[in-house]
């Protein structure tokens, strides 16, 4: 569906600072059906990221990525980190007061980087600041990257299908398996009912309610708006980046809190996969998802007290967890080898 409605908003978009937003507004005003397909475009994002998360954090709780799905796991980390490049790129184009501040933002943390930042900045604008080249070029990436990524998925059901799907037992096994279909064709067909019933109620009666009003603004370089943030799918990573006063470290801690996730497979040194029938990591975890929740809360919030404070211990029990996996998975195993011994 992002990539149908994707090319018709591409037909009638103008990658130019001066066009864009009027371009935007022609697609909503004058298009036929343009509003829809825009709303649908928009709206779409956001329940992608919803379902990336809950993705995600099933198979944290499940153990998916163990052997012998460490392929699988690292692919969708990187559909994860792609799909959330492009929905930035996506969320400049509009060219209202948060995609021009927010491009502003975002792509001056890479000047942080040493010797070559300032360069690399440069570089990626296409000038000395965000200007009508870095749009055109954000407009080409976000055009591009879909079809990357529809490559990429394609290669996560092959890795997929090597090992099978991991299950809420934590247990591999040939025998009493149900075939594909009809069992799971009609429970998708449920959830996709579900999913589509969801969208048009938000696309018909709350098209922006995921959406900066700010980004009804048309973008002006000589106004900064009060509290810049980036779009909701973003906010945990945002509040992890302003909690560090130091710009060179916030920028790593930031990457570092996605790409953390491909280290997974060999921190949890656990030999019962999953956290479903081990108490410590499911409280462990569970804490976890509030502690993921509570900063994108943060990220939101203005960068004062004491939401500063609030970021700063969210931040550090978020990097803890990491910390604690292989602690909590030589207590579970010592815990299990010692119940044996007793039997």
């Amino acid at each position: 569906m992002q990539i149908i409605t994707g090319v018709i908003l591409a037909m009638h978009y103008a990658a130019n600072i001066e066009l864009a937003f009027n371009s935007v507004e022609h697609i909503m005003r004058d298009v036929h059906f343009g509003w829809l397909i825009r709303y649908c475009h928009a709206n779409v994002a956001s329940f992608f990221f919803i379902f990336i998360y809950l993705h995600m954090a099933r198979g944290l709780y499940y153990g998916s990525y163990a052997r012998p799905r460490i392929m699988l796991w690292s692919i969708g980390v990187i559909i994860s980190v792609l799909t959330m490049a492009t929905g930035f790129l996506g969320y400049t184009l509009p060219w209202g007061q948060m995609s021009l501040w927010g491009a502003t933002v975002i792509t001056n943390l890479v000047s942080a980087i040493p010797w070559i930042g300032t360069s690399l900045v440069e570089f990626i604008w296409g000038g000395f600041s965000v200007d009508n080249a870095t749009l055109n070029r954000f407009f080409s990436l976000h055009y591009l990257l879909p079809f990357i990524l529809a490559g990429l998925v394609v290669l996560h059901l092959i890795a997929l299908h090597e090992h099978g799907s991991n299950n809420p037992l934590g247990v591999s096994a040939n025998s009493d398996r149900i075939p594909f279909h009809p069992y799971y064709t009609f429970k998708d067909l449920v959830g996709f009912l579900g999913f589509f019933l969801i969208l048009a109620i938000m696309v018909f009666y709350a098209p922006n309610m995921m959406r900066h009003p700010d980004n009804y603004i048309p973008a002006n370089p000589l106004v900064t708006p009060p509290h810049i943030q980036p779009e909701w799918y973003f906010l945990p990573y945002y509040a992890i980046l302003r909690s560090i006063p130091n710009k060179l470290l916030g920028v790593i801690a930031m990457f570092g809190a996605i790409l953390i996730l491909l280290a997974m497979p060999f921190i949890d040194i656990s030999r019962i996969r999953g956290s479903q029938f081990q108490p410590i990591s499911k409280l462990v975890l569970w804490i976890f998802f509030a502690n993921f929740l509570l900063l994108g809360w943060v990220g939101a919030k203005p960068v004062e007290a004491p939401y500063i404070i609030i970021g700063q211990s969210c931040s550090v029990l978020y990097f803890g967890w990491f910390m604690l996996v292989p602690v909590i998975g030589l207590i579970e195993n010592t815990i299990n080898d010692l119940t044996k011994n007793k039997k």
